[in-house]
This record gives structure tokens, C-alpha cells and sequence, in this order.
């Protein structure tokens, strides 16, 4: 499948972030094309990298592009990584990373219907299993279109959107990816039509959030994997969207902080230590140049900690 390219996010700082130890034991959570996994596991010698994803042809390509390195591909969402391990009787870990988001190839690739650019039939599961997009908006009411929209797409015209979509499915299904960004454009005002983002960006955002439940597998999985780390373990983040970036700075916030106690006391009583430190106050960005050769760099943020 030679066609899956994917290009990794800040690789540089991603590989100098985990702080790799050639005897480690490492995680790539969003193996992908596998880009980060195959200079992960080329720092090794005996020690291993676990890949996992959900998307089957992400699997496939991983495994050939990992054969022969200390690596092993398992075709499981990230959230499973605690279970999928305890299998292999491996129950700690020295890093794990977590590239979040929908890969190019699943964007580039039509048949996968997750892209407003490309006529394609409406999915965008990346499991290729369960409820599609297509589902959802031919079944979900306005009001459950509309949190959806507004929930995990920050969207201001859900409610317009909403019932634009149950008014058209009423005398036709909504099939396709090209019929879903005609239904959004229509019920925005022109003015906001005429601006250079495409309207339907943010719906097909909370869709793709809701069929794969992305927000809920990344809460599971962090409490999970950071369990997971060894002491001096390193976790490191790439998120493409603020709802993402917010549950990972505050979580990471939530571990590095030494006192719960009240603000209005004087001393701290509750002797509270910090489970993790910092390695970034700020979120990284991709520098100039990777800005200039992969456009899809610009929104990404990498966030790193280190367990204590």
C-alpha cells in the first residue's frame, strides 16, 4: 500500500522529546504510516516499540515498514494499550507518543470519506467498523446533530446547520461527502461563505470526533499510559485542534501541580507531591521550514511531561 504517506509532525522534537533509552520499552499510539515509529524503533537495540492503530491499513503498512526492526504493530485503538500489553506481560513503559488527529492518508484518500475536498461516500471511521458519518446525520435529531456540532466542532451556526440537514434527508439520504458540504455552505450567511476557510471544516471536525469518539479514547488513554511509565518515562503529545490541546495541557497541569490545598491558607497542609514535571511550560510548534513543506504542521502542538 504504497500510497499511504504520511509525513510525522516535528519529528525531530518529538524523538529528542522522548529522550529515547536503547533498552527502553516505547509506545507510538498513532503508528500510522508509521514516521515516528520508525525512528523510535530504530534508536533500539534491545529494547521495543509497541505500535498500535486502530485503521487496518495503517496496520498493514506499519508492520512492512517496521519489518526487521525491534517493533511490533497491534491493530487496536490507543485506548486499549494498557489491556493489549498486560497480553505480552509488559506492564511498564519508558515513553509513549501520541500524534492525534486523522493521518493524511485517511484525508487524501477519497474512499475514506472524511475529506470536504473530495466527492466520496460519507464514513470516516478509522476502525472501518461501528456507526458511520452517514449514520449520524441521517438518524441523530436536530438537537443531537446540534450538540455534536457545537460540542466538537465549536460550531456558531449548528443549530442552522442541523436543521438543514434534517430537512433534506426528509426527501433524500445524505450519501455523500459532497452533499453534506453543500447542505453546511447553504446555511450559512453569504458573507461568512465568501471568507477563504471552507464553512464545512468545522462539521466534518465534530463528525469525525463523534464517530471515533477521539476525545473520549484520548481521556482514557492518558490516565492509562501514564500509569504506564517507569519513573523518568516520557510522554509526548501532538494535538491539531483546541478541545485536544485543552484536555492535555490541563491533564499535564493536574500532574505537575505539588499543592491542592485551598488558596485562602496560608501554609500548605496537604502535602501533596508532583506526579510529573514539565519538559514543555509552552507547546511546541513546527519551525519555518516544516511550516513551508507540510501545511498540515500549522495547527499541530507538542506537549511533553515526565513522570517523577
Amino acid at each position: 500500500m504504497s500510497e499511504f504517506s504520511h509525513k510525522p509532525i516535528m519529528l525531530r522534537q518529538c524523538i529528542e522529546g522522548l529522550d529515547i533509552k536503547p533498552d527502553g520499552i516505547y509506545i507510538d499510539g498513532t503508528c500510522g504510516g508509521a514516521g515516528h515509529s520508525k525512528e523510535i524503533a530504530k534508536r533500539l537495540t534491545t529494547g521495543i516499540l509497541y505500535g498500535f492503530d486502530q485503521d487496518p491499513d495503517a496496520v498493514a503498512v506499519a508492520t512492512e515498514r517496521l519489518a526487521g526492526l525491534p517493533a511490533e504493530v497491534i491493530h487496536a485503538n490507543f485506548r486499549r494499550a494498557k489491556e493489549k500489553m498486560a497480553e505480552r506481560g509488559v506492564f511498564r513503559i519508558d515513553g509513549v507518543l501520541l500524534d492525534l488527529g486523522v493521518s493524511s492518508y485517511q484525508l487524501d484518500n477519497a474512499e475514506r470519506g472524511f475529506s470536504y475536498n473530495r466527492d466520496a461516500y460519507l464514513d470516516m471511521r478509522m476502525s472501518k467498523e461501528g456507526e458511520s458519518a452517514r449514520d449520524l446525520v441521517n438518524t441523530l435529531s436536530a438537537q443531537e446533530l446540534t450538540d455534536i456540532l457545537r460540542n466538537y466542532g465549536e460550531e456558531k451556526y449548528a443549530w442552522q446547520i442541523a436543521k438543514k440537514i434534517v430537512a433534506y434527508r426528509e426527501n433524500r439520504e445524505i450519501t455523500t461527502t459532497k452533499q453534506l458540504s453543500e447542505i453546511v455552505n447553504s446555511a450559512y450567511p453569504p458573507r461568512e461563505r465568501r471568507k477563504s476557510k471552507n464553512p464545512s471544516r468545522k462539521t466534518f471536525q465534530a463528525l469525525r470526533i463523534e464517530v471515533n469518539d477521539e476525545l473520549g479514547a484520548l481521556k482514557d488513554a492518558l490516565e492509562d499510559m501514564f500509569e504506564m511509565l517507569k519513573p523518568g518515562g516520557r510522554m509526548c503529545i501532538i494535538t491539531f485542534h483546541s478541545l485536544e490541546d485543552r484536555i492535555v495541557k490541563q491533564y499535564f497541569k493536574q500532574l505537575a501541580v505539588k499543592c491542592t490545598c485551598p488558596p485562602e491558607l496560608p501554609v500548605c497542609v496537604c502535602g501533596g507531591k508532583a506526579k510529573a514535571k514539565l519538559i514543555t511550560r509552552h507547546a511546541i510548534t513546527a519551525d519555518e521550514d516544516e511550516l513551508r513543506e507540510n501545511r498540515r504542521s500549522r495547527s499541530a502542538k507538542l506537549r511533553i511531561i515526565e513522570k517523577l
